[in-house]
């Protein structure tokens, strides 16, 4: 765990940067970036001890950014809902220009995503793995084009990089798995990919907190590219039959090809320079379900 740094959390809001920024604040002077349009949002920060700052990134004006930072965590994001120029203005040129700004920094990571990755059957995707044409395209090709212009700022000007593929973060705040506890809860069909199993390694909340610091601790230059996920594989459909099990409702699964193909990342770089996680997926579902329905009385509970 650092101490004693002064750390830059983005997106510090959301459900990845909120956990990892009230983790840092006890230790250290943790600033806290985001639109904080509702106040609630900025008490909610304050209340963990993070120093909240009001700014959206996507105006490109960091004029009241201290540029001091030891470390960041750069977790903000355009969804792409808004067109694609934007989408890589944002999420590609400036973060191109973060990266800059906070350029004396010891370590500075930036959140990309394993959805860029083309579907390669069955098989685990690994970093070296070519990009291909995901559902949302202004998306993830914006944080393909995002992964370059970060690596060449980070490689021009020495800057520590670690550029994380995030790949299914679940947990008290929610996540995909979280979603498709609510369809079972509320019957409704859960819809996959045909080429079945739909194979993931899900990251429950203590474990991406613990490696989100640590891939800021690894930053290294040329930048260091690493999937972040899981260490154990499950399927969709064995995942949501266990949920089903604790709650008593059998899932109902929909086969089509217009669902997201499997996202199921190798983690061997992960294991070697950001280490192993420790909730197992079954752990990690059920205290996931008792957070969100604390009404609930699970199997085994009775």
């Amino acid at each position: 765990m650092l101490e004693g740094e002064k750390i830059l959390i983005t997106g510090a809001t959301g459900k990845i940067a909120f956990p990892i920024a009230r983790a840092l604040a006890g230790n250290n002077e943790v600033w806290g970036v985001a639109r904080l349009h509702d106040v609630a949002d900025r008490a909610r920060l304050a209340g963990v001890g993070v120093h909240p700052l009001a700014l959206d990134l996507s105006t490109g004006d960091f004029s009241s950014l201290p540029d001091d930072f030891s470390y960041v965590f750069h977790a903000a994001v355009d969804p792409g809902q808004g067109g694609w120029s934007r989408c890589i203005r944002t999420n590609a040129y400036l973060s191109g220009d973060l990266l800059y700004h906070c350029r004396s920094a010891k370590g500075f990571v930036f959140c990309s995503t394993g959805s860029i990755y083309g579907y390669q059957g069955q098989r685990p995707l690994t970093e070296s793995d070519p990009p291909g044409v995901p559902l949302r395209a202004n998306y993830s090709f914006s944080k393909v084009a995002a992964e370059s212009v970060c690596t060449w700022i980070a490689t021009h000007f020495g800057i520590p990089l670690t550029i994380i593929r995030i790949c299914s973060t679940y947990g008290p705040l929610g996540g995909a798995p979280a979603d498709r506890l609510e369809a079972i809860l509320q019957r409704r069909p859960i819809r996959l990919h045909p080429d079945r199993p739909n194979n993931y390694n899900p990251i429950y909340e203590d474990d991406y907190v613990e490696l989100g610091i640590r891939a800021m601790e690894v930053a290294a230059t040329p930048p260091l590219v690493v999937n972040w996920a899981g260490s154990e594989t499950v399927s969709i459909e064995d995942y949501c039959s266990y949920m089903g099990e604790l709650v008593g409702i059998a899932p109902v699964f929909e086969y089509t090809p217009e669902a997201h193909t499997p996202l199921w990342p190798d983690v061997t770089r992960m294991h070697e320079v950001l280490g192993r996680t420790r909730v197992h997926w079954s752990d990690g579902m059920r205290r996931m379900i008792k957070a969100l329905h604390p009404e609930l009385v699970l199997k085994g509970e009775q």
